[in-house]
């Protein structure tokens, strides 16, 4: 919905079924879960990582350290806390940008290579364009390199930098914060309540999909073009643009998805640290 127009999210699944039949929705999936699994384990170490550092740090700036403000019972989100959890989230983003964004580029090209064609009736003239038909995962890479050079399953890389940089900032904010807050109105000792982490796991989805959705499409946009040109032909750069309605299209969708994915994502991340933070240490 967002690479081409649709009146509706129905319009959009009738006509992929009409042109591709059932296994046109699972077009393109081979790519994400191949670095589905990469991406989270990286992006989740990162963040560990990195929160633990900014937190030392801005402990050693206002004599308290985020997480220990945020694991003290009844605590609310202060500036230091959304700070850590915003540069720790955006440094994560940020280097994970760098491995997801072939995959994506891939990923993007299978899915909407059916639909190029079917929107551009001159495809079938169109050497790169008519190339990209009906390829695997794998082999859409390789026209990609074929016609862009190795370079070219980074093209959008820019937006793609600026979408995931900001959005696993507001992502990770907007768990940590949440669950948080959550715990505090129900009262529990515990930091990792499992209904508190099942809320804000879906929460952090939804407010940043929200964001950053209209950047998003950008790339898609951007992306969607350039496997139209061969290499060193010129590509139109879109804008980002918050105010206006296009860019959101298919928002509901992407936000759905998030939200469930991501609620049952963090409480089995949570409730897996638990068990593992709880095994006896092993005797040297």
């Amino acid at each position: 919905m967002q690479a081409y127009r649709f009146n509706h999210f129905v319009d959009c699944v009738q006509h992929t079924y009409k042109t591709e039949g059932f296994k046109g929705f699972w077009r393109g999936c081979l790519a994400p879960m191949a670095s589905v699994t990469l991406v989270r384990t990286i992006s989740f170490s990162i963040y560990q990582k990195a929160k633990y550092t900014y937190s030392a740090a801005i402990g050693r700036a206002i004599g308290e350290e985020p997480l220990v403000t945020v694991n003290r019972p009844g605590s609310i989100p202060t500036l230091g806390t959304v700070l850590c959890f915003g540069a720790a989230g955006a440094t994560a983003g940020g280097t994970v940008a760098i491995i997801a964004c072939p995959f994506e580029l891939t990923k993007l090209s299978a899915q909407i290579s059916v639909l190029m064609a079917d929107r551009n009736k001159s495809s079938v003239q169109d050497p790169v364009m008519s190339s990209y038909q009906q390829k695997g995962t794998f082999n859409t890479a390789k026209n990609i390199i074929l016609h862009r050079g190795i370079m070219g399953l980074y093209s959008g890389f820019g937006f793609h930098l600026l979408r995931d940089t900001i959005g696993t900032a507001i992502y990770f904010t907007t768990y940590e914060s949440g669950k948080q807050l959550l715990v505090k109105f129900q009262g529990s000792n515990s930091p990792t309540s499992p209904s508190s982490v099942a809320v804000a796991g879906g929460l952090c989805g939804l407010v940043s999909w929200a964001c950053i959705y209209p950047i998003d499409s950008a790339k898609t946009h951007y992306q969607r073009n350039c496997l139209t040109k061969a290499k060193g032909q010129p590509v139109k750069i879109p804008r980002i643009q918050f105010n206006k309605a296009a860019m959101y299209r298919g928002l509901g969708v992407s936000m759905a998805r998030s939200c469930l994915i991501n609620t049952i994502f963090f409480s089995s991340f949570e409730s897996l640290k638990k068990k593992i933070n709880s095994l006896p240490d092993p005797v040297d």
